[in-house]
């Protein structure tokens, strides 16, 4: 282990005290010169076998930069921090390091905790900035969610982006607010509480100003993604890309304080090394969390139920903390009426829904048979908090042709039970924004790219995606909506169509969806369900009755001598008609903590407060029920 990689950033620009350090990784160069452009300076740097650096004593915060390869090929940073003008323009030299910090007695929440809110910032405000986010912070609060996941925001083609086309790893979006305004944002949310989850991409870089191949065997053909070759983790030259992404995670903790990561598309990350990259990122994360004493999270997405992602260290595993389970949201979105078509083909609803209580994966060494072999393995020993689950995210709207929302898809009340089950659930819940309300504006793919060329291909691969996959759902645009060819992601009104409509909270049912997301979130908390213990819960399912009965125990320690045990029960039916469910036989007496078919949530008619046990309670249609016998 490299422990100066623990201390500060080494590539791109740093300062020190009295001079400024430039190095960049070049290895196949003749020559590179560092290009100064406020000052029309041209600097020579010195190759020490791998990487090129100099010194210099005229650089100065706020100076903007190019680095010149063979004499011929001007080039930003790869390391760059700022892309003021954009990926094809010039780096801008930035000290990370002076911001003033206020965050000192900032604790990081316990993973358990977590109660995540996933955004992206350019429409998650009218401002798509992070002061807009900073704004919304205390709404947030109100809301009753405690972690924020920021969708990507490396340096991305123009204004609008998911984030995932970044081609500057390092540098902040610019739109957003650069550097200092992620900072900013960071500190706020650690003052009032929040934490901070950042998505960050290893597995690709966008196609537009895409000049790592200039620099560098940064890509390898060895193996294929589906956005081409695949970084080269494993092949001759890649111990300085993987350095170069061990960098990368190492600022964001060390620099911007960013409470957690989650990393995209795990599984993309081709590794064949004895030690995997994503082994050797969380080394150097315990390497800093053991020298700065703060707390620190790795989260991945993957989609092979993959245990050795989440094995810790000791059991060889890769060692990250959490992953995304997207087999929860696709069983969940397929009982709650979805279409099974794509990706929800594999899945039956109720019965899988009622697994993934359980085992959290559906698919754990089993056949899967849309991939025609088996998939998965137990996830026997592994915690509740080491899966994240969500009833939407951005991938599962934004991958629909029309963008669609479960609000435009579902009832007004499945809408609450499917909150209820992500909720309720043993796992950490994830909501995407916008939900808590129904928002009923989509959440479309958008990109500002500039080349031709490019934005063609990217509206015929759209296309050719949503040929296979969607169903024919056609919902209603909202009133004086633009009229948008969804389809064309370079479209600028495509992105402001994705927008959130704040208006909404004013209005009903908006207003009382909002309340029953509070109720929900204060009830994760305050009672057992805040626990995500997988060994204490039961699930049984009637796939004809279509309901769910899901159990959550937990001991309660009466004063260090005995532990009395509290059970919450929830009730859900998925089906269309009133279901009668007998709760079990308790010494204490079944008490109400939830009804979502309460008149109070807009709903039918409310359940009993308490129930004795073994006698039967009608849950309604589309709805939960949540009773305890503490």
């Amino acid at each position: 282990m490299n422990q100066a990689l623990i201390n500060r950033r080494s590539l791109g620009v740093t300062f020190n005290s009295d001079s400024t350090c430039v190095r960049v990784w070049a290895p196949q160069a003749q020559s590179v010169d560092l290009r100064l452009y406020n000052q029309d300076v041209t600097v020579p740097l010195q190759n020490d076998g791998n990487y090129w650096q100099t010194t210099v004593n005229q650089m100065q915060p706020g100076d903007t930069y190019k680095f010149v390869l063979n004499g011929t090929i001007e080039r930003p940073d790869p390391a760059s921090v700022a892309q003021p003008e954009g990926v094809h323009g010039p780096s801008q030299a930035v000290d990370i390091t002076k911001f003033s910090w206020t965050d000192t007695d900032w604790h990081n929440l316990p993973l358990e905790d977590y109660l995540i809110y996933e955004l992206h910032t350019g429409t998650f405000t009218p401002e798509g900035t992070f002061a807009g986010i900073e704004s919304r912070l205390d709404y947030l609060l109100e809301l009753g969610v405690n972690a924020i996941e920021i969708m990507p925001v490396a340096q991305f083609p123009g204004t609008r982006n998911w984030g995932y086309d970044g081609v500057c790893p390092f540098a902040v979006q610019y739109s957003y607010g650069g550097a200092a305004g992620l900072q900013r944002l960071v500190d706020t949310c650690h003052r009032k509480g929040l934490a901070v989850v950042l998505d960050v991409v290893y597995n690709h870089m966008g196609p537009e100003g895409n000049y790592f191949g200039d620099y560098g065997p940064y890509f390898t053909t060895r193996y294929q993604t589906p956005w081409g070759n695949a970084l080269n983790f494993d092949g001759d030259y890649s111990d300085s890309v993987r350095r170069y992404f061990v960098e990368n995670v190492l600022m964001w903790f060390r620099d911007f304080h960013i409470d957690a990561l989650r990393i995209d598309a795990a599984h993309a990350i081709h590794d064949a090394r004895e030690t995997h990259l994503l082994r050797e990122i969380k080394q150097y994360v315990d390497a800093l969390m053991s020298q700065t004493g703060r707390q620190h999270y790795l989260i991945v997405e993957s989609d092979q139920n993959e245990t050795r992602f989440i094995q810790s260290l000791s059991d060889q595993g890769y060692g990250m903390d959490a992953q995304w389970n997207d087999e929860f949201h696709h069983a969940l979105r397929v009982a709650a009426g979805g279409e099974r078509k794509g990706y929800y083909a594999d899945y039956n609803g109720i019965q899988h829904l009622a697994k993934s209580y359980k085992d959290a994966y559906v698919y754990d060494g089993t056949y899967m048979p849309r991939r025609a072999r088996i998939v998965g393995k137990s996830t026997a020993g592994h915690a509740g908090r080491q899966f994240v689950v969500f009833s939407q995210n951005h991938d599962h709207i934004g991958n629909r042709m029309l963008g669609e929302r479960p609000s435009q898809l579902v009832s007004f009340a499945m809408q609450k039970l499917m909150a209820g089950a992500v909720i309720s659930s043993p796992y950490l819940p994830m909501l995407f924004m916008g939900e808590e309300w129904g928002e009923s504006n989509p959440f479309l793919y958008f990109v500002s790219h500039s080349n031709p060329a490019l934005i063609e291909a990217v509206r015929q691969g759209r296309k050719k995606e949503f040929a296979a996959f969607q169903g024919s759902s056609t919902p209603v645009p909202n009133e004086g909506a633009p009229n948008v060819d969804l389809l064309d992601a370079q479209d600028e009104r495509t992105f402001e169509r994705s927008k959130l409509q704040w208006s909404c909270l004013a209005k009903e049912p908006h207003q009382t969806l909002f309340r029953y997301y509070q109720a929900l979130l204060a009830l994760r908390k305050q009672s057992s369900l805040r626990h995500p213990d997988r060994e204490s819960v039961a699930v049984v399912a009637d796939e004809i009755q279509q309901t769910i009965t899901l159990f959550r125990q937990r001991k309660q320690p009466q004063n260090g001598t005995s532990a009395e045990s509290e059970t919450v029960v929830c009730l859900m039916n998925f089906s269309k008609e009133p279901r009668s469910l007998i709760l079990a036989v308790s010494a204490k007496p079944w008490q109400k903590l939830l009804d979502s078919a309460d008149p109070q949530w807009r709903g039918l008619v409310a359940a009993p407060m308490t129930l004795t046990g073994n006698e039967a309670v009608v849950v309604q249609p589309e709805s939960i029920l949540i009773y305890t016998n503490k």
